[in-house]
């Protein structure tokens, strides 16, 4: 059994046994660093796309975890101060060298799980062109936007929590998640309701064509009043869950 799965803990010739061993796929978390309102960092995204990745590749069996890429495309957020984002054709560019990469190590699957809303068009569009070049490899991921607010949102409910409140961007969902994963890092004492109205296509346009402020002034999406640690650990449990059953659909 090996002693990690992720691949900077480890030396090569560790990863190349995995792989002759059967551990012919990858895992790759796609974050951001951005603004997460008043009571959260800006690791937010970063740090849930590499709790996503890690449970996914354990649960998996068979799957090791290459290292999270830590930048995304955060131009709507830039108002806020704090972030720091790429332009599409950037994030892009590096889903593609990780490819590249990935497959000149021998994997024969690589899964990229997108944790940010701004990534997920590039992160398909990079996935597309890249399975176009390298047929004999499956490279695959979960890249419904909507699909994914949506599953979240989900599990919100089933503790009274509202889509509203669960929120898109920092709201419950989001905040018990970190308070599971980095309690510490959470500010309690600063958590306040943020835009309660719908998160929709609609909202979704309006947020990357006219930046976060448009919907709202303290940068979240939700409330993350009532969130906690022991509905975030539910929420990771589940939602990787889920993504395991959608990649497998294809």
């Amino acid at each position: 059994m090996l002693k990690t799965i992720r691949m900077e803990e480890m030396t090569y010739p560790a990863i190349n046994n995995a792989i002759a061993d059967g551990y012919t796929t990858v895992v790759v978390g796609v974050g951001s660093t951005e603004q997460h309102g008043p009571h959260l960092p800006t690791m937010t995204d970063t740090r849930i796309a590499e709790a996503v990745a890690n449970t996914v590749a354990l649960k998996l069996g068979n799957a090791l975890q290459a290292g999270t890429i830590s930048v995304g495309i955060s131009e709507h957020h830039l108002a806020f101060g704090g972030t720091i984002s790429f332009k599409p054709e950037t994030l892009k560019k590096i889903i593609t060298d990780y490819i590249d990469s990935l497959t000149a190590c021998g994997f024969k699957q690589i899964i990229f799980l997108p944790c940010h809303g701004g990534n997920f068009s590039t992160v398909e569009t990079a996935i597309k062109e890249s399975q176009e070049k390298y047929s004999d490899i499956k490279i695959t991921g979960y890249t419904n936007l909507l699909g994914f607010a949506h599953f979240l949102n989900s599990l919100s409910n089933e503790f009274g929590i509202s889509d509203e409140e669960s929120g898109a961007h920092a709201g419950e969902n989001e905040t018990s998640l970190m308070l599971f994963l980095e309690n510490d890092l959470v500010i309690k004492d600063k958590f306040e309701k943020g835009y309660l109205g719908p998160s929709g296509e609609k909202e979704v346009a309006i947020i990357l064509e006219k930046g976060m402020p448009a919907l709202t002034i303290n940068g979240v999406l939700g409330d993350p009043t009532n969130a906690s640690a022991d509905k975030g650990e539910i929420y990771l449990d589940r939602f990787t869950d889920f993504l395991i059953q959608e990649i497998n659909k294809e």
